[in-house]
């Protein structure tokens, strides 16, 4: 076989992952080698400037490119270490299927014309020809094989050395170009990748996807496991029973508060400064989900055009869903950089986000997968400084999460104090977890993976609301280390009462599916999380979830109790002065617990405190606990239901700055024979 892709591994990382980052099996090489020493019979024409011999690949662009491009690809190429043809198109000096029909020209092979009779027979096929770039055709009466393939960089040397090995070879293979065979794959058994992406995690872990879950029955039991209990108490004793009750929720909420104020006191160490030298960067694979964002595409575009990172070595993939015509006219109306194309999914329930990141995760090529959002904005040197973390946590390290930082927080009321949420949750409590090896419920965007970990956990739950946090639990269960770097990500947040309702309601809900999904075993929990680790999941998950449960409760008791006072009627009972105590303590401690870290995230992030947002946090949590309740009513009539936030309403005002990478050559710019042509998003199926 030409190709040496191999099945991603299992397992805990292997010798040859270099200072903690993967060395994948598919990751471009240097230019040179072998092949140059092969050419030095060759025509002049073949040769680089100074007489060093172009690399094999650039073969089929002479007399067609200038020498000047061709000497700029061949040097580019050996400094960041991938195929000269791909800096080529990278570059923007010819396009990707203009390149393959050069290749084909120059070899004497056919260019495929892929139809219905080419689709793979099932997804497990289509996985595979996703990632090995090869076709395969069945031969007749035993014959050997013919087949399709997708050649870019060294695969076009093995191609090279394999043709001239095997002179029958020309007459079996065929040339297509890697994203016409990508769109194939999808066009012709998307479907089939999308039903088995859905069924995967259920079927392998039952007790960790959120599929098996029937949210009403369990409840209904944790209810009459509770229930009874706390009944028989509270007839047999009414005083006592409110007041273990009382007692056993403030020892959950005072543990969720302490937990905050002690990130507040935590000073997280500094990050290892990017030092890999470009021929050392992987691949990187950066996944966006969109929906309805048609918006936010241009923003995007110009925002992942401006990562530091070489784009020969970028696939991004724009995640849409198939009958989403206004994003994916607006992509189509954006045109993308050769690096970045769209994916679209087949509508396969259910719709949720985690569904269509399972569907794109195969066709991604990168050692390493990001994810972000639509109206993401990271910071240029995120890629860079995301390899450093892992590379300095070592092999154990298989998830890690940049910041987030709201930057409309004074669009509205609502919007200054998501701000003020997000700067304790994600410059405050989550570098804390990090660095005493806690389960992280990682946030929704700019989680960087190690690709052949995701996939061995499992990937996403495409049934849970909160995949991320999901996620981030199931990597901690299977022993694999998520670390928090300082680099940032800009999101928008909701601006109105009524958008931000529908987001906290989903993410309230799923953090009680992924409670109820892991707990379902204890005693296995236990053993994966250990007993500190378990812990600290019922606090990150039940705590803030009953707090908004109870909080209207907890003032309706502090309202009584004010008016019991004015018009002179004393406590009857010490249980009823215990109770009142305990509960003003429990509101007491969670407004200033929450003001304290909120002020301490703000003035880390560098951000202004707004002090009338940090007074009203008493009406945030009303707000909350609207939420919350509403998060019950779907937990048990629509648990999968996904409810859509709307993007692109905010004022952006993350830190403006000019794209970081380095621009195209003007070598390439000038040299192409024709202008490339961008592929309109509407043929991509």
């Amino acid at each position: 076989m030409l190709g040496d892709a191999r099945p991603v591994g299992k397992g805990r990382p292997r010798a040859g992952e270099m200072h903690g980052v993967d060395a994948a099996p598919g990751r471009p090489q240097p230019a040179g080698g072998a092949d140059d020493a092969a050419l030095a019979g060759h025509p002049a024409s073949a040769r680089a400037a100074g007489g060093r011999p172009l690399p094999p690949e650039l073969r089929p662009f002479v007399g067609h490119l200038t020498r000047h491009a061709l000497d700029a690809a061949a040097t580019r190429a050996r400094r960041i270490g991938v195929g000269a043809d791909e800096v080529l198109v990278a570059q923007g000096a010819i396009e990707g299927e203009a390149a393959t029909r050069r290749l084909a020209a120059h070899l004497g092979l056919p260019v495929a014309v892929l139809g219905p009779q080419d689709a793979p027979a099932d997804a497990a096929m289509a996985a595979a020809v996703i990632r090995t770039g090869v076709l395969l055709e069945s031969a007749g009466g035993g014959g050997r094989p013919a087949f399709t393939m997708a050649a870019r960089g060294r695969e076009v040397r093995r191609l090279f050395r394999a043709l001239r090995a095997d002179a029958g070879l020309a007459r079996r293979a065929r040339l297509v170009a890697p994203a016409a065979l990508r769109r194939h794959v999808l066009a012709t058994t998307g479907k089939a990748l999308a039903e088995r992406a859905v069924a995967a995690l259920a079927a392998a872990d039952p007790l960790k996807s959120a599929a098996t879950l029937r949210p009403a029955r369990t409840l209904a039991a944790i209810g009459l496991c509770a229930g009874l209990p706390l009944a028989g108490l509270l007839a047999l004793a009414p005083d006592a029973g409110v007041l273990a009750v009382q007692a056993l929720l403030s020892l959950l909420f005072l543990s969720w508060i302490a937990l905050r104020i002690a990130g507040s006191l935590f000073l997280p160490p500094d990050d290892e400064r990017p030092s890999l030298r470009e021929r050392d960067l992987p691949v990187y694979s950066i996944l966006v989900p969109l929906y309805r964002e048609a918006a936010s595409v241009p923003g995007l575009v110009a925002s992942l055009s401006g990562l530091d990172y070489p784009p020969e070595k970028l696939d991004i993939k724009l995640v849409v869903e198939e009958d989403d015509a206004g994003t994916r006219a607006a992509i189509a109306a954006e045109g993308l950089p050769p690096h970045m194309e769209e994916l679209a999914v087949p509508p396969v329930g259910p719709r949720t986000k985690p569904k269509a990141l399972d569907v794109a995760l195969p066709f991604a090529r990168g050692t390493f997968v990001a994810i972000y959002d639509a109206e993401d904005l990271p910071e240029p040197d995120q890629l860079r400084r995301a390899l450093e973390a892992f590379r300095a946590g070592g092999p154990s390290v298989a998830c890690v999460q940049a910041r987030l930082c709201v930057d409309n927080g004074e669009d509205s009321w609502i919007s200054g104090h998501f701000a003020a949420e997000y700067a304790g949750q994600f410059d405050v409590l989550m570098p804390m977890l990090s660095a005493l090896g806690l389960p992280i419920l990682l946030g929704g965007t700019s989680n960087h993976f190690r690709r052949r970990v995701l996939e061995e956990v499992g990937a996403w739950d495409p049934f849970n609301v909160t995949e991320d946090a999901d996620l981030g639990i199931r990597l901690a269960r299977a022993g694999w280390a998520t670390r928090v770097i300082a680099s940032t990500t800009y999101e928008e947040a909701p601006v109105t009462s009524q958008a931000w309702l529908g987001q906290r309601t989903r993410w309230l809900k799923g953090w009680a599916q992924t409670l109820l999904v892991h707990s379902r075993s204890p005693r296995v929990l236990v053993r994966d999380l250990g007993a500190r680790g378990t812990l600290a999941l019922g606090v990150l998950t039940a705590g803030p979830f009953a707090a908004a449960l109870v909080h209207p409760f907890c003032l309706a008791l502090f309202a009584g109790d004010v008016v019991r006072g004015v018009v002179g009627l004393p406590c009857d009972t010490l249980a009823e002065v215990l109770t009142s105590a305990l509960t003003y303590s429990t509101l007491a401690a969670g407004y200033a617990g929450s003001a304290v870290t909120a002020v301490a995230g703000l003035r880390r992030r560098g951000l202004p405190v707004r002090w009338w947002i940090i007074l009203t946090i008493p009406a945030y949590w009303l707000l909350l606990s609207v939420a919350a309740w509403r998060a019950v009513g779907e937990l048990v009539r629509r648990p999968h239901f996904w409810r859509k936030t709307e993007h692109g309403l905010g004022r952006r005002r993350g830190p403006a700055r000019e794209p970081a990478r380095e621009p195209a050559n003007d070598a390439f710019r000038s040299s192409a024979s024709a202008p490339p042509q961008r592929r309109p998003a509407a043929a991509w199926n």
